[in-house]
């Protein structure tokens, strides 16, 4: 059995590698290297209840430093992995020390898009992607501040509800023509901007991409191609993420959207895996390949990979599944809505509890839930098993959804 494990990366995918390793009976050595100063922990609550300051950072962690010290587990915290020699089976990390290893297993995760228009580099433009990042702007995340957010995605959408209910000053600019418009149907998205508009958000969708960013020093306001100014305290980017893949592509490993692996998170390299965010993965249900920016993805990924460095191979294949709380609304998606002719709308957008289903003839591909947990946890099964129900049967609400599922599912 292998020896000694070296984890470049120390996020939530890594975290829960570890743990999983352990678990697997792995007595072998861990090395996990990581770039922030912080234990593994989850990002989700980024955007919600830690900006929010409802939540504490321990609270957010994988495991407490107990749990590493218990099982004999190296944290390399502050340091980075900056150079892999496949040949020699050693890492050289940030301090100039290198590492041997006998396997490696990547959790690099991914990073911020930045942005280009002018100003970019101005004090208070801002991103959100690690505890860093909130530290940075939260003494001016306070009421009475003009936030400006540039991107209406999920972490777009979710600071602008903090921000609202924080009592800022909130406008959303997009790109696109609607909010969430990579992720959700029309139907939800109208939903959703309805209710950010009725909270005080103002959203600006199909903004002229070629705006600037102006101020002395530090950000004063946004001025779009229009001309018109808008007065900004702070400035937060949501364009989305990239994957990390430096390291691997530096290494010479295959990598096309991420770092390819297999079903086993076996890289090209038979003594290195990759894990989470940086991978591009094979799905045998969707019949395609993914990279997926989600916490399940990252937890189950590192399971699987755990697996296989515990001698036991067990495919990673699982429905994709994503949820974002905004306000007192926990959207829930599962499976990947990019091959459907039709959405059937179950419940009522009044109720603030209904689901989107997407719909390829009588076949659900993807499902919306929003305050409907029911329907979320039984779509998981229905789309993993290719279930059936007519759309019309489907959207009928006087029958019970469990029924339907149950009947598709028998």
């Amino acid at each position: 059995m292998t020896d000694s494990i070296i984890i470049a990366g120390a996020g939530h995918a890594a975290g829960q590698a570890a743990v999983s390793l352990r678990q697997g009976g792995f007595k072998g050595r861990i090395v996990m290297i990581g770039e922030e100063a912080y234990l593994p922990y989850q990002r989700p609550p980024l955007s919600k209840k830690y900006l929010a300051g409802e939540l504490d950072l321990e609270r957010m962690y994988v495991r407490h430093q107990k749990f590493y010290d218990e099982h004999d587990i190296d944290l390399r915290l502050s340091t980075r992995v900056e150079r892999i020699d496949r040949s020699g089976a050693t890492v050289t990390l940030s301090d100039d020390s290198k590492l041997p290893y006998d396997r490696l297993l990547l959790a690099t995760g991914s990073h911020v898009r930045k942005l280009t228009i002018p100003g970019h580099d101005l004090d208070g433009v801002h991103y959100l992607r690690n505890v860093a990042d909130v530290l940075r702007f939260k003494d001016d995340f306070t009421a009475g501040k003009r936030l400006i957010i540039i991107g209406a995605g999920y972490i777009g959408m979710e600071t602008a509800a903090v921000g609202i209910s924080t009592g800022l000053d909130v406008t959303v600019l997009e790109s696109a023509d609607r909010i969430m418009a990579r992720a959700l149907a029309p139907e939800v998205s109208v939903f959703f901007d309805e209710v950010h508009r009725a909270a005080g958000v103002r959203i600006l969708c199909g903004r002229d991409p070629h705006s600037q960013i102006i101020g002395d020093g530090r950000v004063e306001a946004i001025r779009g191609a229009d001309g018109v100014a808008m007065p900004a305290d702070l400035v937060i980017a949501g364009i989305g993420i990239l994957p990390t893949t430096d390291l691997a592509e530096a290494a010479g490993l295959e990598c096309d959207d991420g770092i390819v692996v297999d079903e086993f998170c076996r890289t090209s390299d038979p003594h290195i895996l990759a894990i989470g965010d940086c991978t591009n993965h094979p799905n045998q249900l969707l019949g395609r390949r993914l990279r997926l920016e989600s916490v399940h993805n990252a937890q189950e990924q590192a399971k699987t990979a755990a697996a296989t460095l515990c001698g036991e191979l067990k495919p990673y294949n699982q429905i994709p599944w994503f949820w974002s709380d905004q306000y007192d609304l926990k959207l829930q998606i599962v499976g990947l809505a990019r091959d459907h002719d039709q959405v059937v709308i179950r419940g009522d957008f009044a109720d603030r509890s209904f689901a989107a289903f997407y719909m390829k003839g009588d076949l659900i591909v993807a499902v919306d839930a929003v305050n409907s947990a029911r329907e979320f946890m039984l779509s998981k099964k229905l789309i993993a098993q290719g279930a059936r129900i007519e759309p019309e049967i489907l959207a009928d609400t006087d029958i019970e959804f469990k029924d339907l599922a149950n009947a598709a599912l028998a």
